[in-house]
């Protein structure tokens, strides 16, 4: 079990510095099952105004060969707390990053902003594998 951390920098450490989403292996390929994150701490800001969205992000996935560490899943989310991003960008730009790092068999992101000129906006983006 030690070999799992052996490629973890973030896990356990103090760092302000973000390097990237970390993964573990999967000890468990035999079967399918869901990994579910999420967090209401999630914000980026409008990139017109500069105004903070606020928004609660759920992660739901069936892991392949990797599973993402949440240390650096905390660290990647506050690399948007200052970018200009429009709702449906960032929650792609997250599916795109997770399926990237995890390869997942299976991955959906579901970002619920709060609630801005009267309206709220939730986005859901999914990954159903590659298609070949």
């Amino acid at each position: 079990m030690t070999n799992d951390l052996n490629e973890l920098s973030l896990l356990g450490r103090s760092t302000d510095e973000f390097r990237g989403l970390e993964a573990f292996p999967n000890r468990n390929l035999q079967r399918d099952y869901t990994v579910t994150l999420s967090t209401d701490e999630f914000t980026c800001v409008c990139p017109k105004t500069g105004q903070p969205d606020f928004a609660t992000v759920t992660i739901t996935y069936i892991p392949d060969k990797r599973i993402v560490e949440s240390k650096s899943l905390k660290l990647y989310f506050q690399t948007y707390r200052n970018r200009g991003v429009f709702h449906e960008h960032v929650t792609n730009m997250i599916l795109d990053d997770l399926v990237e790092a995890i390869h997942p068999r299976w991955c959906r992101v579901q970002a619920d902003f709060g609630v801005r000129g009267g309206i709220s906006i939730t986005v859901e983006a999914e990954y159903t594998g590659d298609r070949d």
